[in-house]
């Protein structure tokens, strides 16, 4: 859990409070609301907080140009003070954006080159639109999405959240305020994050155990908390399928790709250290049955094991499930024959990933 400070005092109360507990770390740093207050001591406080080893941010900062409790000039001049501190002390900031989309980026470009695979930090409780979710990507932060998300008329927020890449994606509560459905009306609390993974959860497909093992996984990639990801994983569950990773190998080269940069699906790193036998693909099956599907996918072209997809659907579908085959197409290519009649009775669905609609298109 990570609490939040706004201003000086509320960061060291949240630096003690991380003190208490393991499961606790903190931020420190001065909101928009309170950069009017920063006297001369201020930033000697951020300095002596931020060298903490459970305060693993900076922020609170930004800029609110909907309530304007501070000028919005001053606010600019401490937003680019506390973003050089956070650079000077190698920490990733949270963000704080309303009303501002222009400035937020403007400023945040004078430091952050592009670079969609840095840590840079968190775009906090989440209300721009998708240019401003773009822009921030692009600079390599994460976005968080509060209870807001599940609110009645928040259609083109959920449709921001819809589209944010998995390994960027957080929730949180900004409590005591956003309080989320069915709770709206009330005081917030931690423990009502769960409605807004589950929120998050439904508007992308999945399931809420899907984005809270990605959000996991990507606490750890920002603050270097919690686990990593195993590799070697061979058999991994997303929504109620089963999908099985036989070879990190493909025939297709192309740009989007990250199986061998970061092979990371919905928080399970599919890097193999080598190829799983058949025996060891079936034995990573508990039940077909429990499934509504097993898939033949991975990070790379399954059908360049052939063999293997044979033997282990054939005792897929003698069980009682059901097989689909997840590939790139090129598999008569690959086996110099046709191989769908050897597929016949094994595998009950072929997908076909068609990433260009002309081979002009995909050069």
């Amino acid at each position: 859990m990570l609490n939040i400070g706004c201003d000086v005092e509320s960061s060291y109360r949240s630096m003690e409070l991380a003190e208490q507990f393991d499961f606790i770390y903190a931020t420190a740093g001065i909101h928009p609301h309170d950069v009017k207050s920063i006297d001369n001591d201020t930033y000697s406080h951020l300095r002596q907080l931020l060298v903490h080893p459970k305060v693993v941010a900076l922020g609170e900062i930004g800029l609110d140009y909907f309530k304007n409790y501070s000028p919005q000039d001053l606010q600019r001049t401490h937003f680019r003070n506390q973003i050089q501190l956070a650079r000077d002390m190698n920490k990733p900031v949270v963000v704080h954006s309303r009303d501002a989309k222009e400035d937020i980026i403007s400023i945040l470009s004078e430091f952050y080159p592009k670079d969609p695979t840095a840590h840079s930090g968190i775009f906090h409780c989440f209300s721009g639109d998708q240019e401003l979710a773009d822009a921030a990507l692009e600079m390599g932060f994460y976005i968080s999405f509060s209870g807001s998300v599940t609110f009645k008329k928040a259609d083109e927020l959920r449709d921001v959240a819809k589209n944010v890449p998995a390994d960027r994606l957080f929730a949180e509560t900004d409590c005591p305020y956003l309080t989320p459905v069915p709770h709206r009306g009330k005081r917030n609390e931690p423990a009502y994050v769960n409605f807004t993974a589950e929120k998050l959860a439904k508007i992308r497909g999945l399931k809420i155990e899907d984005v809270e093992r990605t959000m996991a996984l990507n606490f750890f990639g920002l603050f270097g908390i919690g686990e990593q990801a195993k590799t070697g994983t061979v058999s991994y569950k997303i929504r109620n399928s089963l999908y099985l990773n036989l070879t990190q190998r493909c025939t297709a080269d192309c740009v989007f790709c990250t199986r061998l940069t970061k092979p990371v699906v919905q928080g399970y790193n599919l890097k193999l250290d080598r190829e799983p036998t058949a025996k060891e693909v079936w034995e990573s099956i508990d039940d077909p049955k429990n499934y509504d599907e097993v898939v033949f996918c991975g990070f790379g072209e399954p059908t360049l094991r052939l063999d293997v997809i044979k033997e282990v659907a054939k005792k897929i579908k003698d069980s009682g499930g059901r097989v689909r085959l997840n590939t790139n197409g090129h598999g008569n290519v690959i086996n110099k024959r046709n191989i769908l009649p050897e597929l016949s009775g094994l595998i009950d669905e072929v997908s076909v990933s068609l990433n260009a609609d002309s081979s002009e298109a995909y050069d």
